[in-house]
């Protein structure tokens, strides 16, 4: 069984390879609540994985450690075990979803590991890995139904109740559900008073829907951009311990999380991937109306985001959040007009980024249309630049 002293023993041996990260207090993104930041972004490996992947490593038999170990994880998870097991002299090899982060991929590379490519999601390498394991005597490491590796997790939780003893709640990403069952076991043992919640994306809510059927449950299919947490299925572990001490879970919107993502960036200068974002996501959203005015830390667990999408999710948060528009503009098809409808959205302050000039498909011979994208302050004014625009006769579709 999972014991405080199991997780305190857990502690004890990441001394000498994590970080005890910082708590930072968050004061720009939101005055909803007095926020505070756990990040683990700026974990060795960017993850908040090598905990529970060092802590079980360290507790195999000379036996286990020589026949080498086998992981699946969508990346985090694989990075954690490689360094883990590179540091330890074991040999790994991991098995990572084929649409894994080139940067996750590599950087599990770096770390050590061997690495399997397998089509389809995290489930999908999951399988690929148990083959592997039943093939070849590797010894698993799974990536959160263990014992183990939720001990290590669970240090997360003893270092905030250290660092911020007065902290009302925390909000912990759920993909498996090995972080958030450490977290909140070791939170709950400690201070039974301080609320513990789940966020997962909405287009894998596992857990979510386990804990509302009262039982375990498996998604036909996941579709997030928070890779880390897009888990079809949770642990039979995880599971027990979050219906026993996490006060709840909720969802976010890819589109949401895109503006967590957004919001860490630029307001508190953090890198922050998919799944690290999804705390904050929810409170800028509104997911956890109980907890506006209260202290509330957000457990930021990994910044290892591929920057060749990160370009891709700020344009979902720049939408979302009212500081990027498309305009499309029907104009006579005439000296000036142009002119005109660049002039108005000049002089209400917005930023032209891009002008394409159309004549088919407007259903008259001396009409046309502009479609113009504009870099703007919020929504309130988008509707400002469209209701002058309306009012000099432009119609806007």
């Amino acid at each position: 069984m999972l014991t405080l002293e199991k997780i305190q023993d857990a502690q004890r041996v990441l001394a000498e390879a994590a970080h005890k990260t910082d708590v930072i207090r968050s004061n720009k993104l939101t005055d909803e609540y007095d926020l505070y930041l756990k990040t683990e972004n700026l974990q060795t490996t960017g993850s908040f994985k090598l905990r529970g992947a060092y802590y079980k490593l360290s507790r195999l038999s000379s036996e286990e450690k020589a026949r080498g170990v086998i992981a699946c994880s969508a990346g985090n998870h694989a990075q954690g075990v490689a360094l883990a097991a590179t540091k330890n002299g074991i040999r790994s090899l991991i098995c990572l979803p084929a649409g894994a982060p080139i940067s996750k991929v590599e950087a599990t590379k770096r770390y050590g590991a061997e690495v399997c490519l397998v089509p389809g999601v995290y489930d999908d390498a999951y399988q690929k890995a148990l083959e592997l394991q039943r093939e070849y005597g590797y010894t698993f490491v799974h990536p959160f139904d263990d014992e183990d590796v939720i001990a290590g997790q669970g240090t997360i939780g003893l270092e905030i109740v250290e660092q911020l003893r007065d902290v009302d709640a925390v909000v912990v990403p759920v993909g498996g559900g090995g972080l958030i069952a450490g977290v909140a076991f070791a939170i709950k043992s400690l201070a039974p008073h301080i609320k513990v919640y789940g966020v997962q994306a909405a287009g894998a809510p596992s857990m979510l829907n386990s804990l509302r059927d009262g039982r375990i449950e498996c998604l036909p299919s996941v579709s997030t951009i928070a890779d880390g947490i897009a888990v079809k299925q949770p642990g039979k572990l995880t599971y027990e311990l979050c219906k026993k001490y996490v006060n709840g879970v909720v969802t976010v919107t890819d589109e949401e999380i895109a503006s967590g993502i957004l919001g860490l960036l630029e307001q508190e200068k953090m890198v922050a991937e998919g799944a690290g974002a999804a705390p904050v996501a929810a409170l800028l959203s509104n997911k956890l109306p109980e907890l506006r005015g209260k202290r509330v830390c957000c457990v930021v667990s990994g910044g290892n985001i591929d920057v060749t999408i990160l370009s891709r999710i700020i344009d979902r948060g720049l939408i979302m959040t009212g500081r990027k528009c498309t305009l499309n503009i029907e104009v006579l098809d005439q000296p000036g007009q142009l002119v005109r409808v660049t002039g108005i959205i000049a002089e209400c302050g917005a930023n032209i980024t891009s002008v394409h000039h159309e004549h088919a498909g407007t259903g008259g011979i001396i009409g046309c249309f502009v479609r113009i994208e504009l870099e703007t302050r919020d929504f309130a004014h988008i509707a400002h630049i469209r209701q002058i625009l309306k009012s000099e006769g432009f119609k806007i579709s």
